[in-house]
């Protein structure tokens, strides 16, 4: 298969090195200095090269800010039949971009990146694949997750946006609450030493992926569930109860302890 890879940061290169034995691919991007690590594949500074490969998948890995607009300036450049997918963590207007651009299409949302994940281990790891894409599409990317051992789920785009609110957001504002809070310390603990790492390698994301994420329509409402727990636990640590204290410490470990890790 003729592969095209938008865009050579940390995650399309990965991706060139995952395809790149198996498929004859392609990269394409606008600052070539950041092809010159790439391996195993044709490396393009011109969208008429694209124009000759004649690809038969597109996976757009540019930075979220970019997605649409790195497509609409390869589409003239493609061949009709094809497949263009994205792999964005927030999907915003990619539903409605795709009913428009005449090409068959596939999204998915690899839940791992280059900041916490060890691309070489990802079985703990997760994929989401959007139901309402290309079938084709939609195998050929759950081969690809099947083979690095991803649990892979399949939802609608409405469904991702609701997932990304509660298993995004809610690490996200947590760890700004943290930020918002700290002084440095002489002597910080275990727990504040990986909170903070934790923290800076969120706040080292895109600042426009960390806006896109707390505007997804659906993170107010879990903005509001935080907002309400730490109201109630600000009420057990003003009442000194240690009866309300236990039962909280209870319900919160349920809560971890319900939690699957893959």
């Amino acid at each position: 298969m003729r592969i095209l890879i938008l865009g050579a940061g940390k995650m399309g290169s990965f991706f060139t090195d995952l395809l790149s034995f198996e498929h004859e691919v392609a990269v394409y991007d606008q600052e070539p200095q950041r092809m010159r690590f790439t391996y195993n594949c044709a490396r393009f500074s011109s969208l008429e090269e694209v124009k000759q490969f004649e690809p038969q998948l597109l996976i757009n890995a540019v930075t979220m800010k970019y997605t649409i607009e790195a497509f609409r300036a390869v589409m003239p450049f493609l061949p009709q039949q094809c497949i263009v997918s994205d792999i964005a963590s927030v999907k915003t207007g990619l539903r409605e971009f795709y009913e428009g651009c005449n090409h068959p299409f596939v999204s998915s949302h690899p839940m791992f990146g280059p900041t916490f994940a060890n691309l070489n281990q990802l079985s703990n790891e997760n994929a989401i694949i959007i139901a309402e894409g290309d079938y084709m599409g939609r195998i050929f990317f759950r081969d690809l997750y099947n083979k690095l051992g991803l649990n892979i789920h399949e939802y609608t785009f409405e469904e991702h946006d609701r997932t990304v609110a509660y298993s995004l957001s809610i690490p996200f504002v947590s760890t700004f609450v943290f930020a918002a809070v700290m002084k440095p310390q002489d002597a910080p603990g275990t727990t504040f030493k990986r909170h903070l790492n934790i923290a800076r390698g969120v706040l080292g994301e895109d600042d426009f992926l960390l806006r896109e994420i707390l505007f997804n329509p659906y993170t107010a409402e879990q903005v509001g569930h935080i907002r309400d727990e730490l109201n109630a636990l600000l009420d057990i640590i003003n009442d000194k109860d240690s009866e309300a204290m236990k039962q909280y410490l209870t319900k919160i470990r349920t809560n971890i302890h319900g939690q699957k890790t893959s």
